[in-house]
């Protein structure tokens, strides 16, 4: 479920964790460093999906409360809870892996309960919801659209509960963007995630062997790296673009089946989206320069494999 972009991510912040500390990780501890943030992705991806399911299901809550007043009204009496058996939502709700997380995580004491009713009462007013419950039948389309709806006009432009997520979970900030992209891929597909996995036995292998080969190969990533460095004022140099700029050198020399291609891009993006304003340029132009000097030497050897971007 997480992507080999998302992986890199994690990755990157890992070794960015090892280098605070000023690289005296002990043996296994980098890997368990990487193993924590990739939990901690997967609390926030849990507790977000989790969070969906509650706006939605009270519908039923909000019935109950107004029918049980002392003096109801009609409209009191007639909420419509369409949503609350809203097919997808049943799908997730209904997710043995799913069951077992919230079981694990117990995302319900974390919910804050007012933040909880003022999405939901936002809901309802929504002319898109009004047009959710006046059709009759349920298409699994409008079902999707439905929940992508709460997700990403109700819960991520809100300011109080990004700031409610940020209280409950400090690596918000990191994990964000690939957040926003897990939980609508999630929602398009959802019969493809385990909540207790979101890492297959192959994307972890990979995890592993990009953070070791790094960690491993930093003196001979530097000495391509150095070299390049006389154009730019080092001690401006962000330490994060050093990270990145080793992490591109290693899938350049000892990850044969990605495309170099693939890798500057991927490099690209994360210095433009995690460094600072000029990474982006700063990445781009030295993993440029390296590649030219290492197929100059022939030194990159890939294995091509159609359509692969591992």
């Amino acid at each position: 479920m997480i992507s080999r972009r998302n992986i890199r991510v994690k990755v990157m912040q890992t070794l960015y964790s090892i280098d605070s500390m000023n690289g005296d990780a002990k043996p296994g501890e980098p890997v368990s460093i990487l193993t924590k943030k990739i939990e901690q992705s997967r609390q926030i991806f849990t507790y977000l999906v989790y969070f969906i399911t509650e706006v939605a299901r009270y519908s039923e809550t909000d019935a109950r409360q107004k029918a049980s007043k002392h003096l109801p009204t009609a409209a009191d009496l007639n909420i419509n809870t369409k949503i609350a058996g809203n097919e997808l939502l049943w799908k997730i709700m209904e997710n043995e892996t799913f069951k077992k997380a919230i079981a694990e995580i117990k995302p319900q004491n974390l919910i804050d309960t007012e933040l909880l009713k003022k999405i939901y009462q936002q809901l309802v007013s929504s002319p898109e919801y009004r047009e959710y419950i006046e059709e009759q039948s349920r298409n699994p389309k409008t079902e999707k659209e439905m929940l992508e709806f709460i997700f990403c006009n109700l819960m991520l432009p809100n300011e109080d509960f990004i700031n409610h997520v940020e209280e409950q979970f400090i690596h918000w900030d990191d994990d964000a963007e690939m957040m926003n992209q897990l939980v609508l891929n999630y929602l398009h597909k959802p019969a493809n995630v385990n909540f207790a996995e979101i890492l297959s036995k192959e994307k972890w292998e990979f995890a592993k062997s990009l953070l070791q080969t790094v960690l491993d190969k930093k003196e001979i990533c530097m000495e391509l790296i150095k070299p390049k460095l006389k154009h730019w004022d080092a001690d401006r140099i962000a330490a994060l673009d050093l990270i990145i700029l080793q992490m591109g050198v290693c899938e350049f020399l000892f990850f044969d089946t990605i495309p170099t291609k693939v890798t500057i891009n991927e490099y690209i993006d994360l210095a433009k989206d995690y460094s600072t304003v000029q990474s982006g340029q700063f990445v781009n132009g030295l993993l440029d320069n390296i590649h030219k000097e290492l197929t100059a030497e022939n030194k990159i050897s890939k294995k091509v494999f159609k359509n692969s971007t591992i």
